[in-house]
């Protein structure tokens, strides 16, 4: 099986987001009133990576029409609208995007939650933005090229894509649990990496059967180079580590990547 076969991973990574969305894990789990209440009086924070966001990435979102991208779940979306920015949340799943419409709704906020593909943000026209916010979830789609040439797109002229995404070292190696117990960090699978391609047939069929989203491992090149070919400037770089390591190469390097991009003025 590969992306470009009959199998729809679109379709079954929706699937998976919602079944995620219904089971209250990490990632779809909304935050308290008491998280908004701090945010109207000034006091959030919001993630592209697990630390906070660099100084001078997103210090005064008040006003700013910001575009949450494929970042559901009742967590990031509502705090910016707390804070006081003009919010769209748009994400493919649309039990994800029912969390953050629970906590418009619980405390008041002015949020609009859309559902659709991140490839294709035609739902929004030219220079819509000022800012997308796009924490990790491109590894949910094969090419993340057409995500930033959409971003370029709905952004204005001066606006910022700020966006994380995993080293691309994490999909590199052999996941046996073996290999770990001994300290050994095996390469298996060549960049870019694809579960529907990458994976043996037994292995795909057992993660599909599971429910699991199928997932994507990007270059650097697509990930960054494909920013500065979308026609954006980068404007900021940031690492930071995995603090609870579920590969033995988190140990040893920081996986989660970070940029600010700039569609020029």
């Amino acid at each position: 099986m590969t992306a470009s076969s009959s199998f729809d991973f679109l379709a079954h990574n929706q699937a998976a987001w919602d079944q995620l969305a219904a089971q209250d894990c990490e990632w779809s789990r909304p935050v308290t009133a008491e998280i908004i209440a701090a945010a109207r009086a000034g006091k959030w924070s919001v993630h592209l990576t697990p630390g906070p966001l660099p100084q001078g990435w997103l210090d005064h979102p008040q006003g700013l029409r910001i575009l949450c991208l494929a970042s559901a779940g009742g967590q990031q979306a509502p705090v910016l609208a707390a804070a006081g920015a003009q919010v769209t949340v748009f994400d493919a799943s649309e039990k994800q995007l029912d969390q953050d419409r629970r906590v418009a709704a619980r405390d008041g906020l002015a949020l609009d939650a859309v559902q659709g593909d991140m490839r294709d943000l035609s739902a929004f026209d030219d220079a819509s933005f000022d800012v997308v916010f796009h924490p990790i979830s491109n590894l949910y789609v094969p090419d993340v090229r057409p995500v930033w040439r959409e971003c370029h797109r709905v952004l204005r002229r001066g606006g910022r894509l700020l966006s994380s995404f995993y080293n691309p070292i994490v999909f590199v190696g052999d996941r046996d649990p073996a290999y770990a117990k001994q300290g050994v960090i095996r390469p298996a699978y060549a960049l870019p990496y694809a579960d529907t391609r990458d994976l043996d047939a037994a292995a795909l069929a057992a993660k599909l059967a599971r429910g699991e989203a199928v997932v994507f491992g990007h270059s650097l090149a697509d990930q960054i180079g494909g920013q500065l070919e979308a026609g954006f400037l980068l404007a900021g770089f940031h690492e930071d580590h995995q603090p609870n390591p579920r590969f033995l190469i988190d140990r040893y390097v920081p996986t989660f990547l970070a940029t600010y991009a700039v569609k020029p003025g």
